[in-house]
Parts: C-alpha cells; structure tokens; sequence
C-alpha cells in the first residue's frame, strides 16, 4: 500500500495539472454560457414563498425588502418581534404581498422546526429559504476564561441553519425550491478573534457543499461569503460571554480597519440577483475574492499579515490596523453612515 501511495504522490501532481491545462478553457467557456443563460431567463420571484431568518436587520432586513420589490410573499423570523414588525410593514410598502412574521430563536431546535411549520401552514409551501441568522464574538481564544461561552456562536450560525434546513428540505423538494446559506470570507480567512466565528462560517460552506451533492438538481444551493457590510456586526455588536452582548466600536474599528464597508442594501440586491440566476457561490464585494486567492498561494504571507496587523500593539485597541484608521481618519469616507454610531435595536 506504502508504495502505492508514493506512486501516487509522484504521478498525481503533473497528471492534475496538465489535465486542467486540457479541461479548463472548455469549462469556463461552458460555465460563461451557461451563466448568461442564466441571466437572461432568471427566476421570476413574483408569488414566491420566502423564509428569512435574523430578518430584523442588517442584510436580512434588506433582503426582504429585495425580495419584497420582487413580489416575493415573505415569512420574516428574529427574535426582536418589534423590530422584526417594522421590517414587516416596509416589505409590504415594498410590494411583498404578503407577509408574515415569527418570533424565533435558531439556536432552538423547536422554534426552527415551528419557523417551517408556520411558514407552509400560512402560504401553503417554501420556495426559498435564507440562512441569515448570525452572532459574533472579537476575542483572542486564549483570553476565554469559560469556553462554553463561545456555544452561542454555534449554536446559531452553524446548528441554527442545519436544523431549519432540515425541517425544510421536504417542502423545498417539492417546490424545487432553494436554500440561501449566508457564510462569510471569514470562512477561508484566519483573522485574530474571530476564531470560532470563522468555524462557524467554514463549517457552513464544508455542510452545504455536501448538501448539494446529496439533493443534487432537486434544490438550489447558493453559498454566499460577504465581506465587510453594513450590519451591526460591522457596526461593532459583539457576543462577549454569558450572554452578554456588548457594542464595542473601537474593537470593530480594529477589526475593519481602513477597509471599505460595502451596504446592506446593494449586498441583498446581489444576492437576491444572484439566487434568482441559480449561482452556486457569491461574494460580495467581489474583489474580496482575491482574499482567497492570495490565501491559497501565499498562506504564510496572510499569517504574517494579519498578526502584524491585528496583534502588534499591547492591546487590541493598540493594533496597527486601528492605527492606520485613526492616522488617516479614512473611516468617514469607508465607514456607512448607519454603523458610525452605537445604537442598535434593542427589541
């Protein structure tokens, strides 16, 4: 078996590369066809049933109004009911025709299942389900006094989506219907204190991937990777411990840097775009794309970058990235209005 694998080790690097040196100018060709293809005879959304989860803000609360501008009929779940009504009411003057709300938490696994019970119950069937629902944390791993308190993230970026997608897949079937799985860049890149954040996203790509194998052309994939958008994420709403939310917006200044924040409106409008053309991957902004390419080719050099970044002052809020934000007080320009302020919504 030994020198069955030393074979191996030999001949598959050259004969991997000389057969995508064949196969590759015929399947972007393909692959550009069939995405104007695509573009030209997208989905109509027009009476489409849509579920989105974490829908009371941020790229979730844009998405139904995306989806709402479409005609989409839209089941909207968070756990702020207020604040998810308000949502509600902008859809409908948005031209959702109709649109219901459901006061749930992912990380349970009976809300979730209660989230699709609802939602078919109402409209009679689910055509598109989005994955949006997250929390975020911002702290060195070895500073976790109690790892338990690192659950929630999880709990509901992770285990949040499995188990509504679950419920769902039946009724998706059905309506050939598709799922929308919100992961993010962080999922390919190693950035300091978001640790088990970053798990949480590449777990959701590694998961969804396999699903598509599984339901094959029976249900549409699209896993999407945003960058930093406005959101109260990008707004500096962290998960602190014990349940403890706290928003901290020097810690996001470090984090974000003098790094463009894209909005939330144009992220949902690609994404909606995109879901109705049958992409299987997007990123938004585009050109963090060349994140991932750096990443691969140069892992060492990302490494040293970030940690010499991120991590060469005594303190976060010493760090070189927040350094050069302040020093070229850049954050006016690149920063959305909506996210230079603390407030967000409390219910």
């Amino acid at each position: 078996m030994d020198l069955i694998h030393g074979f191996l080790n030999l001949v598959a690097p050259p004969f991997t590369f000389f057969s995508l040196a064949l196969f590759l100018p015929a399947y972007w060709t393909l692959k550009f066809f069939l995405c104007t293809l695509n573009s030209i005879f997208a989905e109509n959304l027009a009476g489409k049933v849509v579920l989105i989860t974490g829908a009371s803000s941020g790229i979730g609360e844009h998405l139904a109004y995306e989806y709402g501008k479409k005609g989409a009929r839209l089941a909207l779940s968070a756990r702020r009911e207020n604040a998810l009504r308000e949502v509600a009411d902008r859809a409908r003057d948005f031209g959702s025709p109709d649109v219901i709300i459901i006061h749930a938490d992912v990380s349970k696994v009976e809300d979730c299942a209660r989230m699709i019970d609802e939602t078919v119950n109402h409209f009679g069937k689910l055509d598109h389900l989005v994955n949006n629902a997250a929390v975020a944390t911002s702290k060195l791993f070895q500073e976790e006094t109690d790892i338990t308190n690192l659950r929630p993230i999880m709990e509901t970026n992770f285990w949040g989506s499995v188990y509504t997608t679950r419920f769902a897949l039946p009724h998706l079937k059905t309506s050939r219907g598709k799922i929308v799985v919100m992961s993010s860049v962080d999922s390919w890149m190693p950035a300091p204190r978001r640790n088990v954040y970053s798990a949480s996203k590449a777990a959701l790509v590694s998961m969804y991937e396999t699903l598509r194998v599984e339901v094959g052309s029976d249900i549409g994939i699209t896993i999407v990777t945003p960058g930093y958008i406005e959101s109260e994420i990008t707004k500096g709403k962290y998960l602190m411990g014990e349940g403890r939310v706290e928003v901290d917006q020097d810690l996001r200044d470090v984090e974000v840097s003098a790094v463009p924040v894209g909005s939330a409106s144009g992220c949902a409008e690609a994404i909606v775009k995109s879901v109705a053309r049958g992409d299987r991957y997007l990123t938004v902004p585009g050109w963090f794309r060349m994140s991932y390419v750096v990443k691969v080719l140069c892992p060492e050099l990302v490494e040293w970058g970030l940690r010499l970044m991120y991590m060469s002052g005594d303190s976060a809020k010493e760090a070189l990235s927040k350094k050069i934000l302040d020093a070229t007080e850049a954050k006016n320009v690149l920063y959305q209005s909506s996210i230079q302020n603390p407030d967000v919504k409390t219910d």
